[in-house]
């Protein structure tokens, strides 16, 4: 499961992705844009907006499929009750969770945390932004460490906030999202408005 909001979909999320499937050899790998993020402060794009640059940004991806779950639960979306639900999709197979590094150093704050840890192992990549110490399961207080991977893949220094500023000032860099994810923005008349980058 590789949840986040997707706003928009970029090169770094793909090759998470792609990496995901090859380290982890998965079978299948659930994208999951999130619906109410109980942590983000700013206020997402539509819920079918992102869904559908999503499906653009995955479609040449076989093992992936890209899941409205938590787009039509009502209220916040934490990723226990998203587990739940795959859960009961797939009874006997073994779920990994990927997570950020920044993430994963608050993870014991996350909703039902103890539960995350029973139900899938967490897979932990680490961002440009992140101090390489905190990708460490043993820096984290009472995670077992035989549930927690790190995940090896070059960093790519794309974030969605940067890429919503460049699209609001025109000036957005065509290598970074794929072209049918900067089509559809466009057509769309996405991201017009300034954005804040700290947000």
């Amino acid at each position: 499961m590789f949840g986040g909001a997707f706003d928009p979909p970029h090169r770094a999320h793909q090759a998470l992705a792609q990496a995901l499937i090859q380290q982890q050899h998965l079978d299948l790998l659930y994208i999951v844009p999130t619906g109410q993020a109980w942590h983000k402060s700013r206020v997402l794009s539509d819920a079918s907006h992102r869904l559908a640059m999503a499906r653009l940004a995955f479609q040449n991806m076989p093992q992936v499929v890209v899941d409205d779950l938590e787009t039509q639960r009502v209220g916040p979306s934490y990723t226990v009750d998203t587990l739940d639900a795959l859960q009961l999709r797939h009874p006997n197979v073994d779920f990994c969770v990927l997570v950020g590094a920044d993430q994963a150093a608050s993870f014991t704050q996350w909703h039902q945390w103890q539960r995350i840890l029973e139900m899938a192992q967490l897979v932990v990549v680490q961002r440009p932004d992140t101090s390489a110490d905190k990708a460490y399961p043993h820096e984290w207080h009472n995670l077992p460490s035989e549930r927690v991977t790190r995940m090896h893949m070059p960093l790519m220094d794309i974030s969605s906030s940067a890429l919503r500023a460049s699209y609001a000032s025109g000036h957005p860099n065509p290598e970074l999202v794929s072209p049918l994810v900067t089509h559809y923005i466009q057509q769309n008349q996405l991201y017009l408005e300034p954005y804040d980058r700290s947000r």
